[in-house]
């Protein structure tokens, strides 16, 4: 459920901006403090935080400009902007070979295998599904707001943008450690 809890300000966000994209900017703002903030006095180190952090920091902008503009076309592309964000950050984590991912598996993993080339790769895979999900639906909420989709449909798209990768993040290292162990025999 920590993936569901990291992206839980992005899909408040795009409940809430359909009806008052100021006040889901700041519960999303809200929800993004309040996790980060129990997630560091829980003891959980910032290089698994990428992303918390990243969400903070879109979501304090996003609220100042919600507020200070409300009237702002921008208004209409929040879903562009939030993927678009989520996927520069999915990117950029992967082109300094810090997967964004890396952090956050490191926190069930035995320290042993944090140096290992399989778990950087596993994890290279997994932020590089986000990636390409973040960007695809960024693109595609692009389309929907230039021809004005209805906001169910956005945000029924959205959502399923979150949950293909999560169930992909589940679902990956147990295909990974099952062809292991029939490779090894055991």
């Amino acid at each position: 459920m920590n993936v569901v809890r990291g992206y839980l300000p992005y899909l408040v966000f795009a409940v809430l901006a359909s009806v008052a994209w100021q006040w889901g900017a700041l519960a999303a703002l809200v929800i993004g403090l309040v996790s980060l903030a129990r997630q560091r006095t829980s003891g959980v180190p910032a290089n698994a935080l990428v992303l918390d952090i990243a969400t903070v920091v879109y979501f304090a902008l996003l609220s100042a400009l919600a507020f200070t503009a409300p009237h702002s076309p921008l208004h209409h592309y929040t879903g562009v902007l939030s993927f678009g964000w989520l996927a520069l950050i999915a990117w950029s984590t992967l082109a300094v070979r810090r997967p964004f991912t890396l952090g956050i598996a490191k926190l069930g993993a035995p320290r042993e295998l944090w140096d290992n080339p399989g778990f950087l790769r596993v994890n290279v895979v997994i932020t590089t599904v986000w990636a390409i999900c973040f960007t695809i639906t960024a693109a595609i909420s692009a389309i929907l707001a230039i021809n004005n989709a209805s906001s169910l449909v956005t945000t029924l798209i959205q959502v399923v943008a979150f949950v293909v990768p999560a169930v992909f993040t589940v679902r990956y290292p147990k295909i990974i450690q099952a062809r292991q162990a029939a490779a090894t025999g055991i």
